[in-house]
């Protein structure tokens, strides 16, 4: 079959996803799916609040006149407007309908900025651990990924920054709270990575634009509040997303904020609805663009989130394994105890528990762990990490 050779490349790279897959649907078929502890997938397991059905339900039962046909491509602006009043509230910024646009998700929202911004060749600079699509996003529209790291507490590295900012860079993509790791970045760290995009534009005389993926931005523990970007750099632009905060990943309801501050602002918007339309997106769910703008002050229950991380980062640290404590999102990132994280990988899935390689996400030697399952699949996979970790000590 002549499919795209680019594809065919992407598809081969990413053959351990799909291994990973293969792997989980044979072991549940040979032990039953409650014998399996699946750890693979960062499916949101807390049911959305009840404003969510609440609010649904009367949208249902009193339709409004053309509640189900096209909208402006960028969706309806009385709910641009709720989201906007929503983010003025939160940075005392003044955003307006014109500063936002709902999307098919982050995902989607991510999409639709870099097909904007993006030239033949122009460069992103995303930081590992990174989530694992995003270079396959950058690629998907002409783009080059160059890779920054990030030091032992998983923080961007200001000088590994500094190093892979050229004259052909065109945006930075940042990820807090963090998929894979969880860690969310303080006001320092985001005001040190936007001093060196400022240092990089002035010395290259080109514009450098700040995305920043903020799927998890309502899930944070013990009382961190991910700072706005917004004041920071002025070319910024925000990838939000309900699915986490609100339950609602398959809806696929999010959207893009631009900041106010920004005087090119109105010619980004014009680009990011036209890529809106010819990426095919063409809007978001009218329905959840109603329920979402109702219910901006709604989100699950964090806490239960927060007792899941503190229970398996108690336990995990406690067997031996080491591990950055994350501060958000449901993702922990441990070390592995051997370097070859695919085998120690391998090691897991003999125990029945599938996790994900830290190679995926530009980080050997790691695995990442989504933790929101059932407290009991938790419980019962501890024996399991425990003879994983003892059998890779003593295979050496």
């Amino acid at each position: 079959m002549s499919i795209a050779y680019s594809i065919r490349q992407s598809m081969e790279k990413g053959s351990w996803i799909r291994q990973m897959f293969e792997a989980g649907a044979r072991l549940k078929a040979e032990h039953g799916v409650e014998n399996v502890f699946d750890f693979s997938l960062g499916n949101p397991i807390l049911e959305p609040p009840k404003d969510v059905h609440a609010n649904l339900r009367k949208l249902l039962e009193n339709p409004e006149p053309g509640m189900h046909r096209y909208m402006p491509n960028g969706g309806f602006s009385d709910a641009r407007s709720a989201i906007a009043d929503r983010l003025s509230q939160d940075t005392g910024l003044a955003f307006s309908a014109e500063h936002v646009l709902f999307t098919s998700g982050a995902g989607g929202a991510i999409n639709v900025a870099l097909r904007s911004l993006l030239d033949p060749g122009d460069e992103v600079i995303i930081f590992a651990p990174y989530f694992a699509e995003y270079i396959f996003y950058i690629q998907h529209h002409g783009g080059k990924a160059r890779v920054a790291h990030c030091g032992k507490s998983f923080l961007p590295d200001r000088e590994s920054l500094s190093s892979c900012l050229t004259a052909r860079t065109k945006a930075v993509l940042l990820n807090s709270p963090n998929n894979p790791t969880g860690v969310v970045y303080p006001t320092e760290t985001i005001a040190e990575i936007c001093k060196e995009i400022q240092l990089a534009e002035e010395r290259h005389g080109t514009k450098i634009y700040l995305i920043s993926d903020e799927a998890y931005r309502r899930l944070t523990f013990d009382s961190m509040v991910p700072p706005h970007v917004f004041r920071h750099h002025v070319r910024s632009i925000v990838a939000a997303s309900h699915s986490k905060d609100l339950g609602l990943a398959g809806e696929r309801i999010g959207y893009l904020a631009m900041n106010p501050l920004w005087d090119e602002a109105n010619e980004f918007t014009d680009a990011a609805i036209f890529a809106l339309r010819t990426l095919g997106f063409v809007n978001a769910p009218a329905i959840m663009q109603r329920l979402v703008a109702k219910i901006q002050g709604a989100s699950v229950d964090v806490s239960e989130y927060e007792s899941k991380r503190d229970f398996l980062y108690r336990e995990l640290t406690g067997m031996g394994y080491e591990c950055v404590k994350p501060t958000g999102a449901f993702y922990m990132f441990p070390k592995s105890p051997i370097q070859d994280d695919l085998k120690f990988m391998s090691i897991l899935q003999s125990m029945l528990v599938l996790t994900t390689p830290g190679v995926g996400f530009g980080t050997p030697g790691h695995f990442r762990i989504a933790f929101s399952v059932e407290d009991d699949v938790l419980d019962r996979s501890l024996v399991a990490f425990q003879a994983g970790l003892e059998q890779a000590l003593s295979a050496g």
